[in-house]
């Protein structure tokens, strides 16, 4: 058969049944990713003859004597085809893992296309951007700037690896070939609860191409948590790499390695499972009651309290909450529910693992390689220097790649059999064995004055942390900003970390906090009405000002510094932009029309200790060489992080060169999450920098005889009064006296400060469909001093267009089993370019941060008023108050009988 792949013809044969992404991958195009194979995602995208295909469902003997061209065809870096450009520039693109088919289908676009976005993008996903910069691409316009030397903070400069990205370079965790790589694929429990009897593994091990299956007898039998914190014993060892007792459907239950994937599915296939069924529980409020089937053993020292599924409990209170309410004029209580969201990261989780030298490489889609290398290092017996862990470009991350869930098994494969071996998740295991949000029902209880103070606030929180502990802890410990976020003498704070027979729940973008604050924020709203107060007043009449305690669970010291009033300023200019569109007309009769805000708060680090260390040398070529162990999945950091030095060196980010998240090449870093990889490795690259600039200069002033103040970087000079000395000259002295410009510096995730977002709608609401069209999205945000403008933006679309989703589209469902019965991103529905509006983002001005350069990351913190704002919107358009979620059309019509307003014309 032959075949014509970008101008290139050659003779191949396809394997029966496979698809052209397969085959093209096999032949080295990378470009085509994997988001799905399903059809869904359109990350695949290639063209045949001209036309965009997804190469997933596409047969691959159909592209026989047909052209086809891949991402790596259409252009390359200094070559780039036009539409590659527009997505550099914009930039279009964040983790980059969907840019390549985003390319290769809006590169065929005609004007007509062009105008109907969102028919012409319905095939292709994007996680991580939210649309608008992916629309600015296609539509050609430049947000990207150049930087003058010394200038590159508050300038939007593009990523390092921007041409890498739309040219389909950049590599992926599993963007490369090893010879005699062997494959892994996992056999999944069938049962919610089920103790293994036996594993009969000789029909597996028959199948050609096998070479090994392992059970829970064939691995460490060590305890561990998946969860990726510094500190491990905040979250619980109750995992094993394989057990013996299954504890929801999805679970590892044996590991089978061959020559070929396909060959590794047939012998998942061929193992006969014998399972002692056991009795299982799913909902989180059955499990803690007397009687329910218990998940673990109760001498497991993890375990708070076995015999009713508590993982942790809190107690907590501040003041006299009964007092509080005797106090109050009007009490309101209500309990909201937050389902599962999964990540949906195209780029699903994987690794690679080989020996070389007689040490464990491990390459793996991942938050926190350094983590990472450590639980390897403890679960397999290995020294520190027997390991390397590192990551290439990751494609999306959102705090799901905050576990070791793919590189224990691969690394127990490879110092089995000597081999590379490599493990990548199927996008159905996403579903079924990574680690959704926590499901939260949290009962809110408000007292108030008649003038609207608060007198007493009241939560109970139950989590549902699945069959597993991990993040189940700290989720339901950082539900407590929700609660600090107002001021009121007597608060009640219980919270219940509760096992259940069914996914184990994780970490995700917005961290404990999303759950709590759409209870919180709807129950303010309710208030409101109680009180007929305006929404946005009763929110100024509270919220916490600068002087005051931030009291979430107690009223002890803390290390956060909140010194300006970013909230105040936040909830008033959303309240000025939704003003001044109020006169938008309604789509029409038989729309129903309303607002809605809602707030929050969030610490910009973790309180875990969190810890990063970079490392800049000046080399020889004049380039300052940057080391930080801090992962690039689209947060942007790797530009933050050259930006700060440039402009601290008083050069260009074209001088910086990026070393990251290599164990061997980069120094310990706890990870990329809780947005510290700006806060605290953003420090840690500042204080680099400084140090070396501070030598270069001193060297420069003894070299001069001019004081050290007189002196100043300035590109590839130093300036020492009235000369001008070449850094070249420089460097060159230095190295005859064995002196080197390098420096390493370390920084920590304390003192913190504090973020703080407000969103608001405007909404239509459909009285015969329960359909909502956003009319307008607004979004306020204090992000402290802006590293880079484009990016801060970027975080904010995504993060909002994530909390649609959350909050109208996305629902995971489990059946009376246990077993996710949508398993995948067509049922799942995350946005698409048509679900998402543009956002209007308005900044505040301030510099209380304790970051970098007084920043404040972004990545995380705006989810989490999204879904209040939207439900608060609902409920003034149609009198009907929904407190569970996603709001589909379904529920919200089932219930809109039930309010008058509904059937008596628009709300405004």
């Amino acid at each position: 058969m032959t075949y014509l792949v970008n101008g290139r013809s050659f003779d191949a044969e396809p394997e029966p049944g496979q698809c052209l992404r397969t085959f093209l991958r096999a032949l080295g195009h990378f470009g085509v990713k994997k988001g799905c194979d399903a059809g869904d995602c359109g990350a695949c995208t290639v063209w045949l003859d001209g036309t965009p295909v997804h190469s997933c469902i596409t047969p691959a003997f159909r592209a026989e004597d047909h052209e086809v061209t891949t991402i790596e065809g259409l252009g390359s870096p200094g070559d780039l085809h036009p539409v590659q450009r527009r997505f550099r520039d914009a930039p279009g693109f964040q983790c980059g893992f969907c840019t390549a088919g985003m390319i290769m289908t809006s590169a065929t676009f005609t004007e007509e296309q062009k105008a109907d976005l969102p028919q012409a993008l319905k095939g292709n996903l994007c996680r991580c951007t939210g649309y608008r910069a992916i629309e600015d691409a296609v539509k050609g316009v430049t947000n990207v700037q150049t930087a003058a030397p010394g200038k590159a903070v508050g300038t939007s400069v593009g990523a390092p690896a921007a041409e890498d990205v739309v040219t389909g370079r950049a590599e992926f965790t599993m963007d490369t070939r090893m010879e005699g790589m062997l494959h892994l694929k996992v056999l999944h429990s069938p049962h919610a609860h089920a103790r293994i009897v036996s594993v009969d593994k000789s029909a597996a091990l028959a199948v050609p191409g096998v070479q090994r299956v392992y059970t829970w007898q064939d691995v460490p039998r060590k305890r561990f948590t998946t969860a990726i914190h510094t500190d491990h014993l905040v979250d619980p060892d109750d995992t094993y790499i394989l057990d013996d007792t299954v504890r929801f459907v999805g679970q590892r239950v044996a590991v089978v390695l061959a020559d070929t994937v396909g060959a590794a599915e047939e012998g998942c296939r061929k193992l006969d499972v014998e399972y002692e069924v056991l009795p299982a529980v799913f909902d989180p409020e059955e499990a803690m009651a007397d009687g329910a089937p218990q998940l673990h053993d109760s001498q497991d020292p993890f375990v708070r309290d076995s015999v009713h599924n508590l993982l942790v409990e809190i107690h907590s209170h501040i003041g006299d909450i009964d007092a509080g309410f005797a106090a109050a004029d009007v009490i309101h209580e209500g309990t909201y529910f937050s389902p599962r969201v999964q990540h949906a990261h195209l780029e699903t989780h994987g690794s690679i693992a080989w020996m070389e030298d007689g040490r464990l490489n491990v390459r793996t889609s991942s938050q926190s390689p350094s983590i990472a290398k450590v639980k390897l290092a403890y679960l397999f017996a290995l020294r520190p220097d027997q390991l390397r862990v590192f990551c290439k470009r990751v494609g999306g991350g959102f705090g799901g790649k905050q576990e070791v869930i793919s590189e224990d098994l691969v690394a127990l494969a490879t110092l089995d059999t000597g081999r590379p071996c490599c493990f990548e998740f199927t996008r159905e295991e996403e579903f079924t064995t990574a680690s959704p949000r926590h499901p939260m029902k949290l009962t809110v209880k408000l007292g108030a004055k008649n003038d609207g103070t608060l007198t007493a606030f009241q939560v109970r929180n139950v989590s549902d942390t699945g069959a597993y502990g991990n993040h189940g802890g700290e989720t339901l410990y950082a539900g407590g900003s929700a609660v600090m976020i107002y001021r009121c003498p007597n608060k009640k704070y219980d919270a219940f970390s509760v096992y259940t027979n069914t996914v184990p729940s994780g970490a995700l973008r917005g961290y404990g906090m999303t759950q709590p604050a759409f209870a919180v924020e709807c129950a303010m709203d309710e208030l409101a009405i109680a009180l007929h107060m305006d929404p946005f007043e009763l929110r100024r009449r509270n919220i916490v000002r600068p002087g005051d305690p931030l009291v979430g669970m107690h009223d002890g010291p803390d290390d956060v510094m909140f010194n300006e009033d970013g909230l105040a300023k936040c909830i008033d200019l959303v309240a000025g932009e939704l003003a001044r569109t109020a006169d938008q007309p309604s789509p029409g009769p038989e729309w129903l029309v309303g607002t809605g805000v809602a707030s929050s708060m969030h610490e910009t680090a973790p309180p875990t200790e969190h810890i990063s260390e970079a490392w800049l040398t000046l080399g020889d070529d004049l380039v300052y060489e940057l080391a930080v162990g801090t992962v690039e999945f689209g947060e942007g950091t790797s530009t933050a992080h050259v930006q700060i030095a440039a402009n601290q060196l008083g050069t260009t980010p074209s001088r910086i060169r990026l070393v990251q998240s290599d164990t061997d090449r980069t120094g310990f870093d706890t990870g990329a999450f809780a947005s510290a990889g700006l806060f605290v490795a953003g420090n840690a690259v500042l204080r680099a920098a400084n140090a070396v600039r501070d030598r270069i200069l001193e060297f420069a002033a003894a070299h001069t005889g001019v004081h050290v103040v007189m002196c100043s970087m300035d590109d590839e000079h130093v300036v020492c009064g009235d000369d001008r000395v070449p850094l070249a000259e420089l460097v060159a002295l230095a190295r005859a006296r064995g002196i080197r410009f390098t420096a390493a510096r370390k920084a920590y995730g304390s003192p913190r400060s504090v973020t703080s977002n407000t969103h608001g709608f405007r909404i239509a609401v459909h009285r015969v469909t329960g359909e909502i069209r956003i009319l307008h999205s607004v979004h306020a945000a204090d992000a402290g001093v802006l590293i880079n403008p484009e990016q801060v933006r970027g975080q904010v679309d995504g993060g909002v267009a994530q909390g649609i989703g959350f909050a109208l589209t996305e629902n995971f469902r489990i059946d009376a089993d246990g077993a996710v019965v949508n398993p995948n991103l067509r049922n799942y529905r995350i946005p698409a370019y048509a679900d998402v509006p543009r956002t209007d983002l308005l900044l505040v001005s301030s510099a209380d941060s304790v970051g970098a350069m007084h920043s404040k990351g972004m990545a995380e913190c705006c989810i989490n008023p999204v879904a209040p704002a939207l439900a608060n919107a609902l409920r003034d358009a149609t009198g009907v108050r929904y407190r569970e979620l996603p709001l589909t059309p379904e529920r919200i019509y089932s219930r809109l009988g039930e309010s008058q307003s509904a059937r008596s014309g628009p709300r405004r």
